[in-house]
């Protein structure tokens, strides 16, 4: 996804996911890639319509062939997903790396305040959890002394 130079943007997480991509292979059709994902041909269509993925490549057929690389992009576009961003930061996001390094400051205040989003959804997150707790808790001393007092 890089366009340019001496230092790239890891755009995803691990490079390789064990069991999930065959050995030694760097070309998919678009059913591999809904295989090893589990995203639609739907929505991976509609990731390139919008410009959240990278150019695919055709086959002399006009079929998308994936890569490697791809797939981690995939990834990447996965987790951020999973943060809430929302899908036109995402996009921002993407043209920004095929702009190029000088845009590193973009993206990371980019990815900056997707993390402090995704910080304060955790601590509400912890709040909601702690209450479940004490309500489970609670009904769990209460059905322990009913059981009690029946015994």
């Amino acid at each position: 996804m890089e366009t340019t130079g001496t230092s790239t943007d890891s755009c995803a997480a691990p490079e390789h996911r064990p069991g999930r991509r065959p050995d030694g292979q760097d070309s998919y059709t678009i059913s591999e890639v809904v295989a090893i994902t589990g995203l639609t041909a739907h929505t991976l269509r509609w990731y390139e319509r919008i410009g959240l993925m990278p150019h695919i490549d055709r086959s002399h057929t006009g079929q998308r062939r994936y890569c490697n690389r791809d797939l981690d992009w995939l990834d990447l576009v996965g987790k951020l997903r999973l943060t809430g961003m929302p899908v036109a930061d995402m996009v921002r996001y993407a043209e920004l790396v095929r702009e190029g390094d000088h845009t590193y400051t973009d993206r990371f205040e980019l990815l900056k305040e997707t993390r402090e989003d995704v910080l304060a959804r955790i601590a509400e997150l912890q709040d909601t959890l702690a209450v479940l707790d004490r309500k489970i808790n609670f009904y769990a001393d209460a059905g322990q002394a009913l059981a009690s007092e029946r015994s």
